[in-house]
């Protein structure tokens, strides 16, 4: 059984660019029936319920919380290609036309944001374009070479920096290089969250904030949604929780770690941020324990995310952390104040990949989006809508990352060590060049 959660925003930065009043939806109250009931108000589930009202279906959306509540609505904004796990181990497990296939998914969901900003009208997500990924150590050929596979495999140009052209936008001691996707972009998530939540109401979905869902019974032939205060009874169930996903579905709880995340937000500093970045595209480097920014409020202030704990911290004393590795990668920041800083749980598979597929019992799921940015929710809504519509079984993609038990507290140990080993790894290289 759920208890009853918070229903209130974090304090986080893109809440207060929503304003101080987000009109709640109001809870489940009856007994409805639907074609297909989502749980979780995150970005999959919306993209999901989006897809397939527009299509005809009826469809009833609950959300524990409030739309965009956990990582969906808290995260670095981050709207570009590819996976956690890397292209090549994604290729030796599935091999190369599949891993091939994959990449384009990643690609394609990155357009759908896009698209859904553009068509939808969601001006208030702000769309900024550009995502530099730099190396603070000397890569020789590895990223020209790396650009010359994007181009030459799918036919996506991103272009290289040396030191010289990348000083042209980040006044730093520590990169090298760095590749520019300018088909990337960066953005409000909050605000794409609450605008695609509009649009699925206005194509007919039926949302309820302040709903967890208790149980989820029955199986092909029917299903029973029970909530506090409500039922609904649908032909098939979409679970796209994340990082706060509960024991509803063992089978899923018990396939993900919860990993917080950190981000901070700086004072208003524009003439000083200027100085060390003057880029209006966002940054992330390569680190395998790796730091992502942007400037934000029109280039007064910088948000900074990073850094990641088996357990929800202080994120005061988290903040400070990002806030050295800041003034690490750019001195002259040294002096620039915190004003916020946030934390949220992301959803982690043992095998560093999306979980999208279909339980034995018929029930579908989307999950497990940590470290792979915004394509993978709008994908793995995309496929799982046009499965259950029957137009596709495009999630089979997905197939061969199932559902690997992660280990528990074990588990949980496990990941905390190996992140420590990274930054370690990290910094050894980045002494050597």
């Amino acid at each position: 059984m759920s208890t009853k959660p918070s229903t209130e925003y974090a304090d986080v930065w893109y809440c207060r660019q929503a304003g101080a009043d987000v009109p709640p939806r109001p809870p489940l109250q009856s007994r409805i029936e639907a074609d297909v009931c989502v749980v979780g108000g995150g970005l999959a589930g919306l993209t999901a319920a989006h897809h397939l009202a527009s299509a005809g279906r009826k469809v009833a959306l609950v959300e524990a919380r409030r739309i965009g509540w956990g990582a969906s609505g808290r995260n670095g904004g981050f709207v570009s290609p590819g996976y956690s796990l890397g292209y090549d181990r994604i290729a030796d497990r599935v091999g190369p036309d599949a891993a091939k296939e994959l990449f384009r998914m990643s690609v394609e969901g990155m357009q759908i944001v896009a698209a859904n900003i553009r068509e939808l009208g969601i001006t208030a997500a702000a769309p900024c374009p550009g995502i530099l990924g730099g190396v603070r150590y000397d890569p020789g050929r590895r990223l020209m070479d790396h650009r010359d596979w994007l181009a030459r495999e799918f036919g996506y140009e991103v272009a290289h920096l040396d030191r010289a052209a990348l000083a042209e936008h980040l006044t730093s001691p520590r990169y090298h290089q760095a590749l520019h996707d300018r088909n990337a972009f960066h953005f409000d998530p909050l605000a794409y969250c609450l605008g695609l939540a509009g649009a699925a109401q206005a194509a007919g979905t039926t949302i309820h904030e302040a709903t967890p869902a208790d149980r989820i019974e029955g199986g092909p032939g029917g299903w029973t949604v029970t909530t506090p205060q409500g039922r609904i009874s649908a032909r098939e169930v979409l679970v796209t929780t994340g990082g706060y996903t509960d024991r509803l579905v063992p089978a899923l709880h018990r396939a993900f770690l919860p990993i917080a995340t950190y981000v901070m937000i700086s004072r208003e500093a524009p003439d000083l941020i200027a100085s060390a970045i003057h880029t209006r595209s966002a940054i992330g480097d390569d680190r395998r324990a790796g730091d992502y920014y942007r400037l934000v409020d029109n280039g007064k202030r910088v948000l900074w995310g990073g850094k990641i704990t088996t357990r929800t911290s202080e994120p005061r004393d988290l903040g400070k952390l990002l806030h050295r590795t800041m003034a690490d990668t750019y001195p002259q920041l040294a002096g620039l104040e915190i004003d916020t800083v946030w934390t949220g749980l992301m959803s982690y598979a043992r095998h560093l990949m999306p979980q999208i597929g279909k339980l034995p019992s018929g029930l579908w799921h989307c999950t497990a989006f940590g470290g792979h940015g915004m394509n993978t929710t709008a994908i793995g809504g995309r496929v799982i809508a046009e499965a259950i519509l029957g137009q596709s079984d495009r999630w089979r993609a997905f197939s061969p990352f199932g559902l690997d038990w992660t280990g528990g507290y074990a588990g949980m140990a496990a990941v905390q060590l190996t992140y420590w080993r990274y930054q370690a790894m990290d910094a050894w290289r980045e002494r050597r060049g």
